[in-house]
């Protein structure tokens, strides 16, 4: 769950570069980017905090 949180960072922070850049011109490459970006930021936080929270320290 970990690595799919920070694969739709990256691909949100893609997006983002790509629509705030002027590259894509359309307003909904933005919003859309917004969204992923914070979906996934959220995914990222709480992935981490369960893994942090479960893993077993060894030693």
């Amino acid at each position: 769950m970990l690595g799919l949180a920070i694969t739709l960072l990256v691909i949100a922070v893609i997006a983002a570069v790509l629509g705030f850049g002027g590259i894509v011109i359309a307003g909904a490459a933005i919003v859309i980017a917004k969204i992923v970006f914070y979906v996934a930021l959220a995914l990222f936080v709480i992935a981490l905090a369960s893994h942090l929270l479960t893993s077993r320290r060894t030693i």
